[in-house]
């Protein structure tokens, strides 16, 4: 996979060449048998032929026998490294049965997805039949049918890739793969999580079960395939791309990534703000007076960047950009002055993926200079100022206010800049790929009976490609809680789900942070199976020899902590090269 946990530095390169060796002898052994398998098969046939050439039924017996043997053969090798290999095993194997010769790693691998995408679809109607009785059940339920329809899309065009795409564009499309795959597993989650505790959240849990083990084989078999492509050594292919560990991205000719336009590159080089399609302008001196009612009137099939410009003003509207408004630029007159306010959250009844004040779902997404909040206050506790599941997005010189949960970083790649983001519960939360680079983290008052806690991850599968990454922040108090800080504990994280992962490295952590740095959960839950990391931070905060000594704390050194900047982490280094604010790739020293 393009991103892995770093374990003990002395154990790293032995196991690797282990891995290595043994992955080699496999896949000589595979392609010996086949090569072995085909000729015999050729020999069987011509001699079959001449001497008993009546016996028409025995060779193609013979020979799907033969088929089958090669498919088992890759079956198991591909299906190795599948947390749940048993029905890795059971779902391909019965694939190749019902198409006998199909034994191509690439053809395996859009079949475990088609499976999973199946197999939400089951998960559906089963969750369809259970019996709805309360209204946060109800509304639980329309959240989720929303997030499995996100699933089912994205393992569609997961699907769609791999078997449009020839090997080696197949390979360069391993970050994608590894991104929506990772996005799938977050939906299902999500979905779960949105249920009040009780039967029907532990029957909706059990219900999309095989949902999450096909999810998490996929991801290892995309990581095994590309593996798999560059031990063959595929003519042409470059073995860093399959298997993405080189540190740069894959490149066009003018410097930008794939994924960008040419439109996007345009308006990313122009030094100013672009003119903008239309003007939001609370006064009436523009084309519309909300962001709302210029969102409802952009145009289904255009073509481009659509930029929005949205003048000073505090807009009291709760602001969603729909999946299908994608490639969307809102810019406004500073974090401070263009402010987007709501005050929606969990204690009045609304589902914290509900709450958000603003909600950027459409990829390709780019905020500048503007300001969300949720004004709620600490006494509603979970109220979202701001919620991204857009692929590709990034926050320039953006403003996140709120208390609890006051970033939403749901799912995908994501790229935040010179931005502040202030609250205290959990104020950065999520399952995205993110880093937050020169940004501000301010840590407000919470309530007489709460800590503060700065991230909660959210990775419920130690294959999935997200993480929170904080470089070269500044980590303080606000004023309200600066004289009290001796008196309440604030922690750099704790973990939301199984494999939570967050790095802190190259920041400034003021004494705010408690001297553990980091706060269980619940219990031992997922302390040894976590991911946190520091590196080289500063300031009275950021001394690690009083922090916790669980499995999964780690201070790392600068090539691990360099595997988590820009570049390799988001597959980054020149998407946003040429925006409005500067971007730093690798480490800072």
């Amino acid at each position: 996979m393009a991103f892995q946990d770093f374990d003990r530095v002395a154990e790293r390169p032995r196991a690797e060449r282990q891995r290595q060796l043994r992955k080699r002898i496999t896949i000589g052994a595979v392609l010996a048998v086949t090569v072995v398998v085909l000729i015999a098969a050729g020999v069987f046939e011509v001699v079959s032929h001449s001497r008993h050439g009546s016996n028409k039924l025995a060779q193609p017996r013979r020979a799907v026998n033969e088929l089958s043997f090669i498919s088992d053969t890759v079956i198991k090798s591909i299906c190795r490294s599948a947390g749940y290999k048993e029905m890795c095993v059971n779902t391909l194997t019965r694939a190749a049965r019902a198409q006998p010769g199909l034994s191509q790693p690439k053809d395996l691998l859009k079949t475990a997805i088609t499976a999973t995408g199946d197999e939400v679809e089951n998960a559906m109607n089963k969750i369809i039949a259970f019996e709805l009785n309360t209204a946060a059940e109800k509304s639980a339920f329309e959240d989720c049918k929303e997030l499995m329809q996100d699933a089912k899309e994205e393992l569609a065009e997961s699907a769609s890739q791999v078997a449009d795409n020839g090997l080696e564009k197949l390979s360069s499309r391993t970050p994608d793969l590894n991104n929506w795959l990772s996005a799938v597993m977050s939906y299902q989650q999500t979905c779960i999580d949105g249920f009040p505790e009780g039967k029907l959240k532990d029957d909706t849990e059990k219900a999309l079960q095989p949902c999450k083990e096909l999810a998490s084989n996929s991801l290892a078999m995309v990581s095994e395939v590309a593996s798999l492509l560059s031990t063959i050594q595929v003519p042409g292919l470059s073995r860093h791309l399959l298997a993405n560990e080189s540190n740069s991205p894959i490149l066009e000719k003018d410097g930008f990534l794939t994924w960008m336009s040419h439109e996007d590159r345009r308006m990313l080089k122009e030094a100013d703000n672009p003119k903008p399609n239309v003007t939001v302008a609370k006064d009436g001196s523009g084309d519309y007076k909300t962001i709302s009612e210029a969102l409802a009137n952009m145009p289904e099939l255009f073509v481009g960047r659509y930029v929005i410009y949205v003048k000073e003003g505090i807009y009291e509207e709760n602001v969603t950009i729909t999946k299908k408004m994608q490639n969307v630029t809102m810019y406004g007159d500073g974090s401070q002055k263009s402010i987007i306010t709501g005050g929606k959250n969990f204690v009045d009844g609304v589902r914290t993926f509900q709450t958000a004040t603003f909600a950027a779902l459409g990829d390709g997404f780019m905020a500048k200079a503007m300001g969300f909040r949720n004004i709620a206050g600490p006494e509603k506790h979970q109220a979202v100022a701001c919620r991204v599941q857009a692929d590709r997005s990034a926050f320039l010189n953006c403003r996140f206010e709120g208390y609890q949960d006051t970033l939403y970083v749901q799912t995908h790649r994501q790229f935040y800049r010179s931005c502040v983001i202030a609250g205290t519960v959990d104020f950065i939360f999520g399952d995205a790929a993110v880093v937050f680079q020169n940004c501000l983290i301010v840590v407000r008052k919470p309530l007489e009976n709460q800590q503060n806690i700065v991230t909660a991850q959210g990775r419920i599968d130690k294959r999935e490609t997200t993480g929170i990454v904080l470089q070269n922040c500044r980590i303080l108090p606000d004023k309200k809680l600066e004289p009290l800080k001796s008196k309440i504990r604030s922690y750099l994280g704790r973990p939301w789900k199984e494999y939570s992962r967050t790095i802190v490295i190259e920041s400034t952590i003021t004494d705010i942070i408690h001297p553990d740095g980091w706060l269980p959960w619940e219990g031992d839950f997922a302390l040894e199976t976590l991911y946190y990391a520091e590196f080289n931070n500063t300031g009275p905060g950021a001394k690690v020899d009083t922090r916790v000594t669980w499995q999964g704390y780690n201070v790392i050194n600068k090539q691990q902590a360099t595997e988590y900047t820009v570049g390799p982490f988001l597959q980054g280094e020149s998407w946003v090269t040429a925006l409005d604010v500067p971007v730093h790739f690798g480490l800072y020293y």
